[in-house]
């Protein structure tokens, strides 16, 4: 219980799970309801007419965007704890791969706020031709969708990692793990063909997506229903910490 700071095993997870979900429906929030209704695909001014006429709802967009990002935080801290006895040096790798997704996202998101300054008006812009102005709205917008697929190069990663610790843990379901490897392959698969091979990549979307989807959503409702197997959970005082970083029983 020490290496959670206090909180026990079961708060962490049904805490995790929690912000998980919260992640996932801010996700589907920004993705569905604001780039899915707003971004005409093809369709530079038409794309640009609709975030002028509801800029309100693009903002919130990339508000929901960036409080998502924040709760990544905790989510990543979480999972560290509780996947240390299992491998501590895993589990601050798999960290360390989503804390720097979290940070290419977050920094990503400057894309989406520059169709805001263009479209939104002044003296400064008149220098631009509507057309120019919708095009670099576009390509903001294209360049958005490339800032993403990098940032899931490292989370898919962070997943394979993260999945084989789960499966491996004892006190969590293994079948949670491989869905979770295979969402971290569905992820990579999805960056390799954007920065690759673009024209797969809109064969592949969103399809490629949507067992990473169930792996999530299926891990956060566990930890929220279930928790931790408990009796299963590594007490810290039959724990040692290994020269590798790995967590064991001592000998």
């Amino acid at each position: 219980m020490n290496a959670l700071a206090g909180w026990s095993p079961m708060r962490c997870a049904r805490v995790a799970g929690v912000l998980y979900l919260a992640i996932i429906v801010l996700g589907l929030f920004g993705e569905a309801v604001v780039r899915g209704t707003l971004v005409v695909p093809g369709h530079a001014s038409a794309t640009a007419g609709a975030i002028a006429a509801s800029p309100g709802l693009w903002r919130a967009g990339i508000a929901g965007d960036l409080l998502m990002h924040v709760l990544d935080v905790p989510v990543i801290v979480i999972f560290y704890l509780l996947l240390r006895p299992v491998n501590q040096g895993l589990a601050v790798l798999a960290t360390l791969l989503n804390l720097v997704q979290t940070a290419v996202l977050a920094t990503n998101k400057l894309t989406l706020v520059l169709p805001l300054l263009l479209l939104g008006g002044g003296a400064h812009l008149a220098a631009f031709t509507p057309e120019q102005l919708h095009a670099v709205t576009r390509l903001s917008i294209q360049a958005h969708g490339y800032g993403f697929g990098i940032g899931l190069v490292f989370f898919g990663f962070a997943c394979l990692v993260r999945g084989h610790l789960i499966a491996r843990c004892g006190f969590l379901p293994r079948g949670l793990g491989v869905l979770l490897q295979i969402a971290g392959l569905c992820y990579l698969v999805n960056s390799a063909a954007l920065l690759l091979a673009p024209a797969w990549a809109g064969w592949l979307f969103p399809g490629v997506l949507v067992p990473a989807f169930v792996a999530e959503l299926a891990l956060s409702l566990w930890l929220i229903v279930r928790g931790v197997n408990l009796p299963a959970w590594p007490q810290p005082a039959a724990l040692a910490v290994d020269p590798v970083g790995r967590t064991a029983p001592p000998r």
